[in-house]
């Protein structure tokens, strides 16, 4: 049986989006198909960590974005990646206004579906955006789980995934030049994930970074003698905190989410 994954990726609650894709899906009886919904996604920077994860798992999308720039953005994004996306709303909206002959108000959330799962998974959303890269340190006590990492690691993304599970996340970026928080000492260093990697993915992936920025891919960033002292700094505060150690370099977004939600009992969250 052929798996494929669906995303559903909406700047509401999603229920549009899914329920187009699913009803699409009942179509192929004979396929494994993994529906994952991304509610309340307004910025750039929120919608580029879910494409990371659409790109890894090769995600067929399904969108409902009624702003105009983001709708693009995975549009550009999927012929860019050779992914299938499907614009629930962009398309429809043009028809409608073709049709009166003005222009729709593109004010986002003007349809929900109000239930007790969406203002939980719009919560932990709002939380772990406004906690993302370190913001908030007087917070991290609050988070059900803070992620720590050098930089590359994988953060946000990962952060935006257990979101949409429920789960309240905040990450905070460390390095031997990075003025930890002294809040993460607070936190129970149960709630803790400590990301590590090899040195070789992390220097791949910053040179790629810097190269798509128009930036000489041989910076300090990208130096691997720098990249090992990071990591060296990471794995030795990580043993100080006696938190748990998972190692990305091998895992998806999602292995290494469950990993989190299994190891803190947060199997139960959807």
């Amino acid at each position: 049986m052929k798996h494929i994954n669906i995303f559903a990726i909406s700047d509401s609650s999603g229920e549009t989006a899914m329920q187009v894709a699913k009803t699409a899906g009942a179509q192929f009886e004979s396929a494994d198909i993994s529906y994952e919904r991304y509610p309340f996604i307004t910025t750039e920077s929120m919608l580029s960590g879910i494409l990371k994860i659409a790109k890894q798992k090769e995600a067929v999308i399904f969108h409902t974005l009624v702003n105009a720039d983001l709708s693009k953005l995975i549009e550009d994004f999927a012929i860019a990646n050779n992914l299938q996306n499907v614009d629930c709303v962009q398309k429809p909206m043009k028809a409608i206004s073709n049709q009166l002959g003005f222009n729709p108000e593109r004010v986002s959330g003007l349809v929900h579906d109000l239930n007790d799962d969406y203002f939980k998974r719009i919560e932990a959303m709002e939380f772990s955006v406004e906690n993302d890269d370190g913001s908030n340190p007087q917070n991290l006590t609050k988070a059900d789980v803070v992620i720590l990492g050098i930089s590359r690691t994988s953060k946000t993304p990962l952060s935006l995934y257990l979101a949409n599970k429920q789960v309240k996340v905040s990450n905070v970026p460390i390095g031997p030049t990075i003025q930890l928080p002294k809040e993460v000492f607070d936190v129970d260093p149960k709630k803790i994930i400590g990301l590590t990697s090899v040195t070789k993915d992390i220097q791949k992936i910053r040179k790629a970074r810097m190269a798509s920025y128009g930036i000489d891919e041989d910076t300090p960033y990208s130096n691997s003698k720098n990249i090992d002292e990071e990591l060296e700094y990471a794995n030795n505060l990580y043993h100080k905190l006696g938190c748990l150690i998972i190692d990305v370099h091998d895992k998806s977004i999602e292995e290494t989410a469950t990993v989190i939600m299994e190891s803190l009992d947060l199997d139960s969250y959807q």
